[in-house]
């Protein structure tokens, strides 16, 4: 359970670099087409380039690379598993023949096992990049600016934009917590080893007092805002309102120009 406490979404490092001096509206745009652009690549090549996109953004966020990598490593499981399921599905050329199972890996299916898997790596880096470079409370301005103009179809705009920048707020929350209750149900003398069916089913007793930890949680936190007199409909202004620089525009089109690289260039023919 140790891996839990790498895990990065939500999490807010201050560098004062470039991008944390961003406009978050500015970075919610970014994540989105940079996801579009992640989600419609089907070939390695384009792929590897968005990665080395992201690199570079990983770099100008001054955040360590060993973070990121210490973050995708929680993640192996989940990368191994699509890698396996779609290396054995597509047909095509045979790689290998597996003995006694009745499967062949074929060079289509690992290219295409390898093309998902990081596809979800570079989707979790870019979403990683959002909190990691954003204060909670920019994260929660942002979002309402953007939900705004959805305010006149009777949208919950400003509720919605809590309610995100809460949930993302309590991931690391929850985490810390779960990593608590894990090393005390071991200093008490719990088993979490076995194969992996068992360590699943031994890991079920750390369901309940999660779940208790975290209605707990929530509950101070409603009281806790309800005492400082919030209101879900009330009009509210901002100490520091949100306004766009020209660094915000040379940012978004940075990241157009590249994901405009990316998806019109026939990159998808060279492999």
């Amino acid at each position: 359970m140790a891996f839990l406490g790498n895990i990065a979404l939500g999490k807010y490092l201050a560098t004062g670099s470039p991008l944390h001096r961003l406009d978050p509206r500015t970075k919610f745009l970014a994540v989105l087409v940079l996801m579009a652009v992640l989600l419609a690549s089907h070939r390695l090549l384009p792929l590897l380039l968005a990665i080395a996109f992201l690199s570079l953004l990983v770099r100008l966020a001054r955040i360590p690379q060993k973070m990121v990598i210490a973050n995708l490593r929680a993640f192996l499981w989940l990368f191994f598993f699509t890698f396996v399921l779609h290396a054995l599905m597509p047909p095509g050329t045979v790689f290998w023949r597996l003995p006694y199972l009745g499967h062949t890996l074929t060079f289509e299916g690992l290219e295409r096992g390898a093309v998902l898997s990081l596809r979800l790596a570079a989707v979790i880096v870019t979403v990683s990049l959002l909190t990691l470079t954003t204060a909670p409370l920019e994260l929660t301005a942002g979002l309402e600016r953007l939900f705004r103009p959805l305010a006149r179809f009777g949208f919950p705009a400003g509720e919605t934009a809590l309610m995100i920048s809460i949930a993302l707020r309590f991931i690391p929350v929850l985490i810390d917590e779960t990593e608590r209750l894990y090393k005390a149900q071991l200093a008490r003398g719990a088993d979490f080893s076995g194969n992996l069916f068992q360590r699943v089913r031994n890991l079920l007793p750390l369901l309940v007092p999660m779940f208790v930890s975290a209605f707990g949680h929530a509950d101070r936190l409603a009281l806790a805002m309800e005492c400082r007199g919030y209101q879900p409909n009330a009009p509210r202004t901002s100490y520091r309102p949100l306004r766009f620089a020209s660094r915000d525009l040379y940012a978004i089109l940075l990241v157009l120009a590249a994901a405009g690289l990316l998806a019109w260039l026939p990159l998808d023919r060279l492999l």
